[in-house]
């Protein structure tokens, strides 16, 4: 297996920051991945996105494998051409989209036969396949071993089969992948929240091989606190000189409590999707723009951000696009999260190369406390 050269440059208690060196690029950790879902990230140019800060980003297998088409995507050049990105791309396996479609899947030991969102149309999906559109097809830099989303809440039982099952597929995707120059691949961790089962996940798909270790599971409703627990029981048993992912993840909060915790990689789509419904993420913590109150607010959203549409359009502005329902505001604003989003990963870096993480640590948990995720008010404590 291919490994990119990992190098942590400085550590304060368990957070760390480096450069994972890839032949596109070096990606700068910890490290905030913009979610490109089917080749574009939502409402921005990629000439926005390289300048917000972002070293890499993801593309979804699931989304281009029914829209274009994955074939359609290489013959046209591969998904870097494609989307106009000559950087670092990591893709996700499309297992995660597809344990969403719970009525729209059938799941056995090989793989898993779905039907698609878009227009019914059935298709299959197992563990070379997911190489073959990621690896090959898309041309990804870092693929993910397709695996099975754990459900949350779940027994024991239900988690331990879970894990087992993306072990195995884990193996299938190492062996699809074979040896390549310039790309590598990841696996994934699963276990729910139980300690043994994480434990036994972590160190299987460590003994694999593999190029790097996400953990997956997570981001799935367990909440803020139940995420953390779930990290703390896992990372002890990851190595040290590989780099740790956490698909995603998340929230600000979520961000600097999991780098606190040893994570290197985040990405979702948070940052977009906030800024397509009028929520503005800031160093003083989130803003609804469409509130009555910023009408005729004159402040920026947040001149500490070095970003034309964090310093240079005031709130009342914003507040006015969007009740207007103007196409301008989703833009702007999804521009500035996902500066804001660089920014905070950028200060994370230098905090931690400066020895003063905990100081930020402790001022963006106090900005941040009431946006810590709870978990949805039907789930109780697996069984």
């Amino acid at each position: 297996m291919t490994t990119f050269p990992f190098e942590i440059k400085a550590r304060e208690g368990k957070a760390r920051t480096g450069v994972l060196k890839t032949p596109r690029g070096d990606i700068r950790t910890p490290a905030f991945m913009p979610v490109g879902t089917a080749g574009t990230v939502k409402a921005l140019y990629m000439d926005q996105v390289k300048g917000a800060g972002a070293d890499i980003i993801l593309g979804n297998t699931y989304h281009l494998m029914l829209r274009p088409g994955a074939e359609r995507v290489s013959r046209l050049g591969g998904l870097h051409k494609f989307a106009h990105w000559d950087g670092p791309m990591l893709t996700d396996s499309g297992g995660f989209q597809v344990w969403s479609l719970a009525q729209l899947r059938k799941m056995d030991a090989d793989g898993v036969t779905f039907q698609s969102h878009i227009d019914g149309s059935t298709h299959r999906l197992d563990p070379a396949r997911s190489i073959e559109i990621q690896a090959d097809l898309l041309g990804a830099d870092i693929s993910m071993q397709l695996d099975e989303c754990t459900d949350y809440p779940c027994t024991h039982e239900q988690a331990e089969e879970s894990l087992e099952l993306s072990l195995r597929w884990g193996e299938r995707s190492l062996d699809a992948f074979g040896e390549r120059d310039a790309q590598t691949l990841f696996g994934i961790i699963q276990g729910s929240n139980f300690a043994d089962l994480r434990e036994r996940s972590a160190k299987g798909v460590v003994s694999q091989g593999f190029g790097g270790i996400a953990l997956g599971g997570l981001a799935v409703g367990e909440g803020h606190a139940q995420m953390c627990e779930t990290i703390d029981m896992t990372v002890p048993h990851l190595p040290d000189g590989m780099p740790r992912y956490v698909m995603g993840v998340g929230k600000p909060i979520d961000l600097v409590e999991s780098v606190a915790r040893g994570i290197d990689m985040f990405d979702c789509v948070l940052p977009t999707r906030s800024g397509r419904h009028g929520q503005a993420w800031t160093w003083a913590g989130p803003v609804n723009v469409k509130n009555a109150k910023f009408a005729e607010d004159l402040s920026p959203l947040d001149d500490a951000v070095d970003c034309p549409a964090s310093r240079d359009y005031p709130r009342a502005y914003y507040h006015h696009l969007f009740r207007a329902g103007e196409y301008l505001g989703p833009m702007l604003l999804s521009w500035h999260n996902t500066a804001f989003f660089q920014a905070l990963m950028q200060e994370i870096r230098t905090s931690i190369a400066e020895g003063r993480f905990e100081t930020l640590r402790a001022r963006l948990s106090d900005a941040w406390a009431s946006t810590k995720s709870k978990p949805r008010a039907s789930e109780g404590e697996p069984g």
